[in-house]
């Protein structure tokens, strides 16, 4: 009984200090999804703006530009994955990934190629695991990401879309990334960033009472979306990637809640076998005691006669 007795108690201090661990990155995670999602409430504005803008400046004239022109015949996709670079937050990774994947199939079964782009550790070791091939990948600021990181995971994109498909260009990009919705729910949803779909966003202007603003353009159309696809492109990718941030800071913090709700479970259940190992050590003593007494009295009692 002593044995098991100490295994049980061995066993509660490991969970207890498991259960400080998850409690310590739960409450960091909780101040960091607050301050990830002053960062989303601040970009979005500027990335709807932007849009419209672009929106307007396509629908206000003639110019064939890859911001917002329709290809003929789309042969050849870039998919932007973001992912962390950290685990421990739940479902996070994998539904991107998951979401990617079916995107993939998607434009692959149009008869498209696809070029893999890779945000974060976790979906660049899915990917290399598999052995799929991923064109470019970046790391090391998921967690924090800011307006120059999205400046560079930009370039090669841009770069992509501005190139003939027989050169190694692309005709479309998708972004992969979990949007933020609230505490409790985080969705991972797919979106094609280029060409800019200008039915759908004035759609969505109107359903909203929105009128697009009217531009004189100068000196050209074609040079202010030459120079709105850059800062488009980055506003739209570095929004995604805070969204992203905020989302698994979410996670992380409900996995963590989560883990640490089991951790203090599981010490109780232990608690209660370690009390009953206890009584179960002390009601052997008392019996042993007892039956100790019982044979020293008869043996008394036989020497007497």
């Amino acid at each position: 009984m002593g044995a098991q007795l100490r295994v049980y108690k061995r066993r509660i201090r490991s969970v207890t200090a498991t259960k400080k661990i998850t409690k310590a990155m739960e409450m960091i995670a909780a101040s960091r999804v607050v301050k990830a999602q002053r960062k989303v409430a601040a970009s979005t504005p500027y990335a709807t703006e932007l849009t419209r803008a672009v929106t307007a400046v396509g629908t206000g004239s003639n110019t064939k530009h890859p911001l917002t022109t329709e290809p003929e015949t789309a042969t050849r996709s870039a998919v932007l994955l973001l992912t962390s670079d950290r685990g421990l937050a739940g479902a996070f990774n994998s539904n991107a990934i998951k979401a990617a994947e079916q995107l993939t199939e998607r434009l692959e079964a149009a008869g498209k190629e696809v070029d893999t782009y890779i945000v974060g550790r976790r979906g660049l070791a899915h990917y290399n695991f598999r052995e799929r091939k991923v064109v470019e990948s970046w790391s090391g600021f998921t967690d924090e990401p800011s307006y120059a990181d999205a400046k560079n995971v930009a370039v090669p994109l841009i770069e992509a879309i501005e190139k003939e498909t027989a050169e190694g260009g692309v005709d479309e990009i998708h972004i992969v990334y979990t949007e933020f919705i609230s505490m409790m729910t985080q969705t991972a949803i797919d979106s094609r960033l280029l060409p800019l779909s200008l039915e759908e966003v004035a759609e969505e202007s109107s359903a909203k009472g929105e009128i697009l603003p009217l531009f004189d353009f100068e000196p050209s159309a074609e040079d202010v979306l030459d120079a709105l696809l850059p800062r488009y492109v980055e506003s739209r990718i570095y929004n995604a990637m805070l969204q992203s941030a905020a989302s698994k800071h979410a996670a992380t913090r409900r996995a963590m809640k989560s883990a640490t709700d089991n951790a203090g479970d599981l010490i109780n259940s232990l608690s209660r076998l370690a009390n009953a190992a206890r009584q179960a050590e002390i009601t052997q003593e008392i019996s042993e005691i007892v039956g100790g007494t019982a044979a020293l009295a008869d043996a008394t009692a036989g020497s007497d006669k």
